[in-house]
């Protein structure tokens, strides 16, 4: 038998994907694709060869150009909000309960990774909930002003999203190279449980 199955593999390699996609949104919209970076530029580039533009006017062309990619950040946080609903099915298949069976046998690091896990899911869950408030605010009959304060929250959030990955990744390696070998290959190939 495979310790995990292949619904669950497909399920954290796609989830992957779409989590990295929508930081990579996120750091475009705060570096490359800043609308007031890029509205500056273009007022200051435009003003060089003798056409002068208002900052509104800017600002709506740096926004216009930005919009594309911020389309992509709203399609990634659909697939998003149903990765997670599809993990919240695997959690009670065998694949998704064997992590947290036998817990309390487990020695402290192992706990702390564990309901560091469970932590980093119920943020991962705010993050969806969150953004498709901000989405729909109109819909469910929020204001402006109660969507903004959502969106502040969710960007604050966020940050814990920005230390987790790496944190992963780092932590993946680490236990590949001490006590976990094969824990790399295992989420590609399923594994085998342990006798």
């Amino acid at each position: 038998m495979k310790k995990w199955r292949l619904d669950f593999r497909v399920w954290h390699w796609v989830h992957a994907a779409v989590v990295l996609g929508l930081l990579g949104t996120v750091f475009l919209r705060k570096t490359f694709l800043s609308w007031r970076t890029n509205s500056e530029l273009l007022t200051q580039k435009l003003s060089e060869i003798n056409l002068e533009i208002t900052a509104d006017q800017a600002t709506a062309v740096a926004k216009a150009i930005r919009a594309p990619m911020w389309e992509w950040h709203i399609l990634l946080g659909y697939a998003f909000a149903a990765l997670l609903l599809w993990r919240i099915f695997l959690f009670f298949t065998e694949s998704g309960k064997q992590n947290y069976q036998n817990l309390k046998e487990e020695n402290l690091h192992k706990k702390m990774v564990k309901v560091g896990y469970l932590v980093i899911y119920a943020i991962l869950l705010f993050m969806a909930v969150s953004g498709l408030m901000i989405h729909f605010y109109e819909t469910l009959g929020l204001t402006k002003e109660g969507a903004h304060t959502i969106k502040e929250i969710h960007e604050l959030v966020y940050n814990a999203i920005l230390i987790f990955v790496p944190l992963h990744i780092i932590g993946v390696v680490i236990a590949e190279n001490r006590d976990e070998k094969g824990i790399i290959s295992e989420m590609i190939n399923g594994g085998k449980v342990s006798s």
